[in-house]
């Protein structure tokens, strides 16, 4: 039998040699140059732990191939099959047949070119790479099987694989390629990093990646997997850690994909082998190995970790409804202090080429043609934007029934607080570390709270909110939701271009607001958890004490009139044009807002200045301001603003928006239903990071106690 090897790299070229070494008639084909001159020159090498070896072999361009060609084994890149077959169909002989041992299910396409009775299918999994011009580099033995694609047995199957070494017979070739493209789209995940097989596959940072990757091939299979080298489908947790030992013994420690990405430069597979099947992680890995053939990103572990963080969006953060879009290969930076962290946006900022939807059907504007300047500046740090999160509707305080409530990572019958909704349960899940929130009345406190992680309100002014959807610009503020205060400082760096250490602090006086701690509304349970935290603090060394600002007594209505009033200005022209599309708790607010007054809106910038005045006078006398967050534990649905539910939970967050001054809620403990509770602190303006070594010295006490 005479044999024509279409691919002479790593896997067609360890093949043919292997057949001209046992003695059987092969030409070789193959569309490099210098590696056709090389192995006519020189022969084929073959090199490596496994054996080493070189065989004369004739070798030809494509266009060299004879008339006729008889029984062709196909090695060509999967993306590169309708060009060799092009070459290939004229030629074949009506009782020849073609092989492929490609990566990917290349066999209906090959079959659309010959028919089927002329193509015969194979899954190899050995490793190679071509080292240089006639020369590869064979890394292991693996399992390779041929087979018939009806599952029959025929005779030229059994004449193969007595052929060529290694090969076996299998009635279930389809099931082997289907096992082989999932473990292959794990093997695309570990090629976005720098990382050897081995070592991506056995980091358990990435291991739900890999499974979720692997699940989605296999529920599209039309096939029973076939296990193989440590492979199998019933499983695949398991099959990592054989894999990890397989990959170890191995003398290639890196796929072909990512020497395709990182050493040739060139377009990979990834289009011919997972472009047809559908799943998120699936299409997303794609992009990202896209961005890395475009030249906007390289080949390093930060895309493990924004694939990782892909993953926890479906598994964790789908599920709490707290996912508007989702940013596939975001642009950013090569370098910088965020580099490679993925954020969480809240959908009222602007990122080019995305719809800003504001968690409503009113007003939808096209895509944004700029991005906000804070997420500028976290593009410019090297943040990885990867989605927009839900909210409440235009940030004002009530669902949109389109978009709902996002539920509550630690109780799911209950609400993440709002309206920076989803981005607190982001946080909140594990999804990601940092979000972007805003807060106008305790829009990043609140759900901070409810959802047990850190959430800052900065110094109004301090992080611009040009490119943000403005509900009440005397109010708005853009800040950090994080799972640590460090990891706030880090996150209000970036988007304020303003240096934010957390240092150690001592002798800090700190003074409890007595007048929120006897509001009736308070919750037993919260109550009792912010006590601790002010004896923690008092415990840190703090000079504790109790200080009463009577002016916030009248905080509440002047935040109710501030923001109607400011809200109606921003909306009115979209209400009178299609006011029934807003949800009932949005448009119930802004036709209270309708009805403020400018006269009402002056008296209430009046009282403003005296909530500030009074504020900045207890801050003269101590360091921070401590109280709860909310008065009371994540509810089952995020009570409407301007109601009187409404005003109880916004209660103790929204004096610091009149005063624009620095607040911070941080975990201290769970109250009622086993649900967290959130302690607040406030400082002076401007003294943001002052602030936050404050609350990381409580939290790391808080930690340790436990």
């Amino acid at each position: 039998m005479r044999y024509v090897v279409v691919g002479g790299g790593a896997i067609g070229g360890t093949v043919a040699a292997g057949l001209v070494r046992d003695g059987h008639d092969v030409l070789l084909c193959d569309a490099d140059a210098e590696h056709v001159a090389a192995i006519n020159r020189d022969g084929l090498t073959i090199e490596g732990p496994v054996e080493e070896y070189t065989v004369q072999v004739p070798a030809v361009a494509p266009d060299e191939l004879p008339a006729e060609l008889d029984h062709v084994l196909l090695a060509v890149k999967a993306h590169h099959t309708r060009n060799a077959m092009q070459t290939i169909g004229p030629r074949l002989a009506p009782n020849g047949y073609v092989v492929s041992l490609q990566n990917g299910m290349n066999e209906p396409e090959i079959v659309a070119a010959v028919g089927q009775n002329r193509v015969i299918g194979a899954f190899v999994n050995f490793g190679a790479d071509v080292v240089g011009p006639g020369r590869i580099l064979r890394g292991n033995r693996a399992t390779f099987r041929v087979g018939e694609l009806d599952g029959t047995e025929s005779d030229r199957v059994r004449q193969l694989a007595a052929d060529i070494a290694d090969a076996e017979i299998t009635t279930n070739v389809s099931g082997y390629l289907w096992a082989k493209e999932a473990y292959g789209a794990m093997l695309f995940a570990t090629a976005v990093s720098d990382l050897s097989i081995a070592d991506a596959l056995a980091d358990p940072a990435y291991r739900p990646l890999y499974l979720a990757l692997a699940r989605e091939v296999l529920d599209q299979a039309t096939a029973t997997p076939e296990p193989f080298d440590g492979f199998d489908a019933g499983d695949l947790d398991g099959s990592i850690d054989r894999l990890v030992e397989f990959n170890r013994g191995s003398a290639k420690t890196h796929s072909g994909i990512y020497r395709d990405l990182a050493v040739r430069h060139r377009k990979t597979e990834v289009d011919a082998m997972l472009g047809a099947l559908e799943g998120p992680l699936l299409r997303r890995t794609g992009e990202l190995i896209h961005a890395i053939e475009d030249g906007r990103r390289v080949c390093e572990r930060a895309n493990l970790d924004l694939l990782a963080a892909y993953e926890r969006l479906e598994r964790l953060g789908r599920p709490l409804n707290a996912v508007i879009d989702v940013v596939d290969a975001p642009d950013r930076a090569a370098a910088g202090p965020f580099h490679g962290r993925p954020v969480a946006v809240k959908d009222n900022m602007d990122m080019r080429g995305m719809v800003t939807t504001n968690a409503s059907t009113v007003g939808v504007p096209p895509p944004a043609r700029g991005d906000a300047e804070v997420v500028r500046r976290l593009r410019a740090a090297g943040a990885d934007l990867f989605c927009k999160t839900n909210l409440l509707e235009y940030a004002a305080g009530s669902v949109n029934p389109t978009y709902g409530m996002t539920f509550n990572p630690r109780n799911p019958g209950r609400t993440s607080g709002g309206s920076s909704s989803g981005s607190a349960a982001l946080v909140g899940a594990g999804v990601c570390d940092h979000a972007l929130g805003t807060d106008t009345g305790g829009s990043i406190r609140i759900p901070a709270a409810y959802c047990g992680i850190v959430g800052l309100k900065p110094t109004y002014g301090l992080v611009p909110i040009e490119g943000v959807f403005e509900l009440s610009p005397t109010l708005d503020h853009v800040g950090p939701l994080a799972r640590t205060v460090r990891g706030a400082a880090e996150l209000l760096e970036a988007i304020s271009g303003k240096a934010c250490p957390v240092e150690p602090v001592s002798g800090v006086r700190v003074g409890v607001l007595a007048r929120q701690l006897a509001e009736p509304a308070l919750r037993p349970g919260v109550l009792a958890r912010v006590r601790g935290a002010v004896e923690a603090l008092a415990g840190l060394g703090f000079d504790v004490r109790e200080v009463d600002v009577e002016e916030l007594d009248l905080a509440d209505a002047a935040l109710g009139t501030v923001v109607l009033y400011e809200a109606w200005q921003a909306h009115r022209t979209r209400y009178e044009a299609e006011g029934e599309l807003y949800g009932d708790g949005t448009r119930a607010l802004l036709e209270l807002g309708a009805k403020v007054s400018a006269d009402d809106y002056r008296s209430a910038l009046a009282d403003r200045d005296r909530v500030t005045t009074g504020l900045d006078r207890a801050l003269a006398e101590v360091g921070v301001l401590a109280g709860p967050t909310v008065a009371y534990v994540a509810p089952p649905e995020d009570p409407p603003f301007g109601t009187p539910d409404g005003d109880v939970e916004a209660g103790f967050t929204g004096p610091y928006n009149l005063a624009g001054l620095p607040a911070v809620s941080v975990p201290c403990g769970e109250a009622e239903d086993g649900l967290p509770a959130g302690l607040q602190l406030a400082a002076a303006r401007g003294q943001d990071a002052f602030l936050l070594s404050v609350a990381a010295a409580y939290e790391e006490a808080l930690h340790a106690g436990a």
